[in-house]
């Protein structure tokens, strides 16, 4: 879970956030023993440097830590010291004016996280110390959505299967007393969603579609899709054992929209909120559907099905379709869809599609705002043949592998028509290293960009 932001009485210690002429400025006016042991230990405020000061008792006294103007977002330098520091409060006693103090109070949050499930003892971490109101409001319920989006993902398949995401999906709604309903199993035929039956109906547990309405009804309205694959095996055409092993990841895409989901409604947003997650496990058995196939779709489309691996595609096809028919002001796709995204953008900059060029300009410069990047790629017309295998109107995985992350985008876009704004997320969903702010595991990732989008709209 996040840090607690404490109340102003609260005792802590000074952090001072240093460049080189804060470095200087603060040993002008700093006690000299502080002086001295920052110099005997080598301490010269180098950008993410951080130095412990003890008091003339030999007790903790303060923390500097080396800042720099030139790692402005999307880091979070102040992130850098949370670990380093002991399980103890403190409180930001001096920082360069260039500073957004309320964003590195976020940062601390965010870096703030352990994934705690298997283990019945929290892990202690640093506290600090700020000014309650609307800005630690705000950083606190960013934070408790990035929580969301983590524990879900770092949640093991076993434990978090579609039973499981539901559970959760209907949790998430309860706590904001929004409207749930889910159609499950053999349902999903009767109510046109052949797609995400046919992917997830060789599993043990059934395949379903979760929805989730919030706000008042004559508000703008926003919808959100997130893939929810709770575990890929790439069906019949079997991932080798090597790339199966992160796959309980493959709900990423369902982890943050409901991560957004939850700062929308916790922040109150004047929208008319809709969250759809198409859910299955991918996996093998009888019942599993096989390369060749063609399936026909929520839209009427048919597809041909050449990789049983390129299954999220088929899913969020008929969850895409039901979202266009409520002619959404706002429409966004969140995936951990394609290999190819990664190979182009790698792990940390999740790939974006936009319906023109302009909301593409406007979600990517929302993202370099709040320190969570986006980077568009196109919905490049000229590859549309590519999907149209001759002998069904789709090709769910095009021959040769091209333009991956480019065709899978198009292949969704067929599936929308009414929505004005539609962007689509292709994002990893996971953090290979820690980074300041993000530690190693389930990453929330383009969700606070898409928040910051659809505030500038409103």
């Amino acid at each position: 879970m996040p840090a607690q932001l404490f109340a102003t009485d609260a005792n802590s210690y000074p952090i001072y956030m240093v460049d080189t002429d804060g470095f200087e400025a603060w040993q002008a006016t700093a006690a000299p023993e502080a002086v001295r042991w920052a110099s005997d230990t080598g301490y010269t405020a180098k950008p993410g440097q951080t130095c412990l000061l003890p008091g003339p008792d030999g007790r903790l006294a303060g923390v500097l830590h080396g800042v720099s103007r030139s790692r402005l977002r999307p880091v979070f330098q102040l992130a850098e010291t949370v670990r380093r520091l002991p399980d103890a409060a403190f409180h930001i006693a001096g920082a360069p004016r260039w500073m957004d103090l309320d964003y590195e109070a976020l940062g601390w949050l965010l870096e703030s996280y352990s994934y705690n499930h298997a283990s019945a003892q929290p892990s202690p971490f640093a506290r600090l110390k700020v000014q309650p109101g609307p800005a630690s409001e705000r950083a606190e319920r960013l934070a408790a959505g990035a929580v969301l989006t983590r524990d879900l993902i770092n949640t093991p398949a076993n434990l978090m299967g579609p039973d499981a995401l539901e559970a959760a999906f209907r949790a998430l709604g309860a706590g904001f007393n929004a409207d749930v309903s889910v159609v499950v199993g053999d349902d999903l035929l009767a109510q046109n969603f052949p797609l995400i039956h046919t992917v997830g109906r060789a599993a043990d547990q059934a395949p379903r579609l979760l929805d989730l309405y919030w706000g008042l009804p004559d508000a703008p309205k926003v919808t959100l899709v997130g893939k929810g694959i709770c575990f890929d095996t790439g069906g019949l055409n079997l991932k080798p054992g090597g790339a199966m092993g992160l796959m309980k990841k493959d709900m990423g895409g369902a982890a943050n929209a409901m991560g957004l989901a939850q700062m929308i409604m916790a922040l109150d947003l004047p929208v008319r909120l809709r969250l759809l997650v198409p859910v299955a496990e991918n996996a093998v058995s009888a019942g599993a559907f096989r390369p060749g196939d063609i399936l026909t779709s929520r839209k009427g489309l048919t597809v041909e099905v050449n990789n049983t691996d390129a299954e999220g595609r088929l899913v969020l096809a008929d969850a895409l379709a039901l979202a266009d028919e409520d002619a959404p002001d706002q429409l966004y796709c969140f995936a951990t869809l394609t290999g190819a995204a990664r190979v182009a953008l790698g792990a940390d900059l999740p790939a974006m599609f936009a319906q023109s060029d302009g909301w593409a300009r406007t979600l990517h410069e929302a993202g370099h705002r709040v320190g969570d990047p986006v980077w568009e790629l196109p919905f490049w017309d000229g590859y549309e043949g590519m999907i149209e295998p001759g002998i069904a109107d789709l090709d769910n995985a095009p021959a040769g592998g091209f333009g991956g992350a480019i065709t899978a985008a198009l292949f969704l876009r067929r599936f929308v028509e009414k929505a004005p704004r539609f962007a689509h997320f292709d994002l990893y969903g996971w953090s290979k290293t820690a980074r300041p702010g993000c530690p190693k595991g389930g990453a929330a990732q383009a969700i606070r960009a898409v928040l910051a989008a659809i505030e500038d709209t409103l």
